[in-house]
């Protein structure tokens, strides 16, 4: 028996829950910057990232990869959701007016990934459901990726496969200095390294940037983070990488992080002023405060 598909409830920009379906894999969220439902699918249920990024809206975040994947479930899961978006009743019963169209369907949720050693399977699930389904280029596959693990040959093979199913890459990149990285990421990632990973992720599949902006303690990232964040920008765009853009954006829901009480939103009117800067290399840039 299937898996009903999502009990009753108005969707909102404001609340990403993702076990609000009563679904293992698969939740549905409005997507403030996809500006429609977004079919979220979740590779890491057991909340393991292996970043720590401070605002992160996942409670009991831990340290780890995705586990094992229920592949039959996954599948099940998806076509119920699905079946009530497209040929259900789903938009009237969830979704406010002015976002009821399917905007993508994005693999995100509770941690990386593409520490999933079954990231390649599930890509696989979702050509044949975009098949079943009729789904066409305008509702896009998202892999939503902090790009740690983009240079190994399995996630690069997956990133090739989902360049032909509609597919975007969100790669994050938050700040461009090592000390940046460690405060935001809790990561030792070489700023070069994660720099080189994006460059070979945009030639394997359309590829955003994406970077998340907070006041810490009740300041902005100071300007020589900002300064080394432009600066790898506008190297990317000297060397021509095919970045399709940049999603620029501030905090929307609480971290359930530790550092939670020191983080802030910044004002609508800083962020495009940052954006400014970033057009100004040539790049599109989107903007969700």
């Amino acid at each position: 028996m299937e898996p009903s598909a999502a009990p009753p409830g108005r969707l909102t920009t404001d609340d990403h829950d993702r076990g609000a379906a009563g679904l293992r894999y698969v939740y549905p969220v409005v997507s403030r910057r996809a500006r429609g439902v977004s079919v979220g699918i979740n590779l890491n249920p057991n909340d393991a990232c292996n970043w720590r990024c401070v605002y992160c809206q996942v409670p009991g975040l831990v340290r780890g990869k995705a586990p094992a994947l229920d592949l039959a479930l996954l599948r099940a899961e998806l076509w119920a959701l699905l079946d009530d978006v497209v040929r259900g009743d789903f938009m009237a019963r969830r979704v406010p007016e002015g976002a009821r169209r399917l905007n993508d369907l994005a693999f995100s949720g509770n941690g990386e990934p593409t520490t999933s050693a079954q990231l390649g399977a599930a890509l696989e699930l979702v050509a044949e459901a975009r098949a079943a389904f009729g789904l066409g280029p305008d509702v896009k596959t998202i892999l939503i990726t902090n790009g740690s693990l983009t240079d190994q040959p399995a996630v690069a093979a997956a990133l090739e496969r989902l360049a032909g199913l509609a597919g975007e890459v969100w790669f994050k990149l938050d700040r461009a200095t090592r000390e940046g990285l460690r405060a935001v990421s809790s990561t030792a990632t070489d700023p070069a390294d994660h720099l080189a990973r994006l460059r070979g992720c945009a030639a394997r599949c359309p590829t955003w940037v994406q970077t998340c902006m907070f006041a810490r303690d009740g300041s902005p990232p100071d300007r020589a983070e900002l300064d080394a964040y432009v600066a790898a920008l506008a190297a990317l765009v000297r060397d021509g990488v095919p970045l399709r853009g940049v999603h620029l954006y501030g905090l929307a829901r609480p971290s359930h992080q530790p550092e939670a009480p020191t983080l802030g939103r910044l004002p609508a009117a800083w962020l495009e002023a940052l954006a400014a800067e970033v057009r100004a290399l040539g790049l599109r840039v989107e903007v969700s405060p």
